[in-house]
């Protein structure tokens, strides 16, 4: 394409390129996106054998699919399955699968493939981030027909449908299921095109999905950036179309009032915590983690970190779950009480700490509220930054004193507090009883008993310092359509963008 005189006056008086275009190419650029998110996925791409929300961010919903899909309200509907029945026990399910449907590679995707891809998760050995939490519950997972799955289940589930709907339980190729974390082949309307590490990745739409003709957005690409300016610049210079899980909050006044870009701030199931080594001494004495959370100002830290955009909690609930119960006053902001803690279980001031930070905003501005926090209680927390393959080899292999994250699955307290080996080492037996005890019972009125009880032991225990309930926060370029307004979970569904039709020209 060359570019007359007009056109080139207009670049340099910085006119944007689509309003100069012949309407052919401009429109073909309706049919792309570029996607901005903070952290690459790591390690690889399969998100049933590593933790990390960003994989699902770029292969949910978008290469791999499940049974059910999550919408941004919560609601759970139908995917590869088109229904399912609970037995009256509640112990099986039984789902009827979509027929017609081929992974990308053109092989059918069939009952067979759902069992490979669940015994996988249950397997021992397995590390899917929600085995213990589902994949554990399953007995046995039963091929009927071609399209037909019964999932046996050790004790009854009613959240199972929505389980299936989380990015640990799409459904694998068995023949390349080994290969996922760098060639993942999925039902789902995109492949992998490529992945220029540490910058973006792209991918295009399936020609072989079932409903290609319906997806607007042939090329998707994720560009990584987890500076909060360059973000911004990135946004305002045209080279991100959308950040649905925006970062640089301290920038948003200036979106919100220019008409180029739409801001919505939405709901997430994510727990930001000040995650404590519970092995370690003296964090593995409850008075001294008591302190800890006596030191912070939930209320300070949402301002200062998070543009007060967000919610105070006091346990491993987010507001939006089922069951949730306010504990934020049990362990109040309350310097002297931290002070006479520390003093109480032997700690001679100042207790000097480690307070490793992966690369998101909230943690590394967090950071440095929270140790000035702890500062003022005789608590000396060195910060020390990482990269997010570092904190993934680090304090997620156990290998920390403190470090601050948000856990964005909803209702994650069974894989994250019922294992002793997860990375703060909580070990209460009496936790896991609870847990086994909710997993049997399918009374509504018992389960809404055990989970106050199990929230409420979690913040008695100050298992980690629970800070906050993040808001969503997605900048756009005005006229994309589609963009999630709430996470229930983290994931970005490429194939229901679209933008909206130029205005016509009067």
């Amino acid at each position: 394409m060359s570019l007359d005189r007009r056109t080139f006056n207009a670049l340099l008086a910085g006119t944007p390129l689509a309003a100069t275009l012949p309407e052919a190419v401009a429109q073909t650029a309706r049919d792309r996106i570029v996607i901005g998110m903070t952290l690459e996925p790591a390690p690889g791409l399969d998100p049933t054998t590593a933790a990390a929300a960003a994989i699902g961010e770029v292969v949910h919903l978008n290469i791999l699919e499940g049974l059910t899909r999550i919408a941004p309200d919560g609601a759970v509907s139908p995917l590869l399955a088109e229904s399912w029945i609970m037995g009256p026990d509640g112990r099986t399910y039984t789902f009827a699968l979509r027929k017609g449907v081929r992974f990308s590679d053109g092989k059918p995707f069939d009952a067979n493939a759902v069992k490979f891809s669940f015994d996988r998760a249950r397997a021992p050995g397995s590390t899917n981030k929600a085995k213990k939490a589902v994949f554990d519950n399953i007995s046995s997972v039963v091929v009927q027909d071609a399209h037909t799955v019964i999932l046996v289940l050790n004790q009854p589930e009613a959240m199972l449908p929505f389980r299936l709907g989380e990015n640990t339980a799409v459904i694998l190729h068995p023949d390349s299921a080994a290969q996922a974390a760098t060639k993942p082949v999925g039902t789902g309307p995109y492949v992998l095109d490529s992945w220029n590490r540490g910058s973006s990745i792209v991918l295009t739409a399936s020609p072989s999905h079932r409903d290609a003709a319906r997806v607007r957005i042939k090329r998707a690409t994720f560009r990584f950036i987890n500076d909060p300016a360059a973000q911004v610049a990135a946004l305002m210079a045209g080279d991100v179309d959308t950040i649905p899980r925006f970062a640089a909050l301290p920038a948003l006044k200036q979106f919100q009032a220019d008409k180029r870009f739409e801001v919505v701030v939405g709901s997430t199931a994510g727990k930001g915590i000040l995650a404590i080594n519970n092995r370690k001494a003296p964090l593995s004495d409850v008075r001294v983690r008591r302190a800890i959370t006596h030191a912070i100002d939930r209320k300070a830290f949402i301002d200062g970190a998070q543009e007060g955009l967000g919610t105070p909690i006091g346990s491993h609930f987010a507001p939006t779950d089922l069951g949730y119960v306010d504990h934020t006053g049990l362990y109040p902001h309350n310097p002297d009480r931290a002070r006479a803690l520390l003093r109480e279980a032997g700690v001679t001031a100042p207790l000097n700490l480690t307070l490793t930070l992966p690369p998101p905003a909230y943690a590394r501005k967090g950071g440095e509220i929270i140790a000035a926090q702890l500062a003022k209680v005789g608590i000396n927390a060195k910060i020390e930054n990482v990269e997010w393959a570092q904190w993934l080899s680090g304090p997620f292999k156990g290998n920390f004193d403190l470090t601050i994250i948000n856990h964005v699955e909803p209702l994650d307290y069974a894989t994250a507090y019922a294992d002793p080996n997860y990375y703060f080492g909580y070990d209460s037996a009496r936790f896991r009883g609870l847990v086994a005890t909710l997993a049997s019972t399918s009374n509504p009125r018992e389960k809404g008993r055990l989970w106050r009880e199990i929230q409420r032991q979690l913040a008695e225990d100050a298992v980690n310092a629970f800070i906050w309930n993040p808001a969503q926060v997605a900048v756009s370029k005005r006229g994309l359509r589609g963009v999630w307004t709430s996470s229930p979970i983290f994931a970005n569904d490429v194939a229901a963008l679209n933008w909206a039709p130029p205005p016509t020209r009067g």
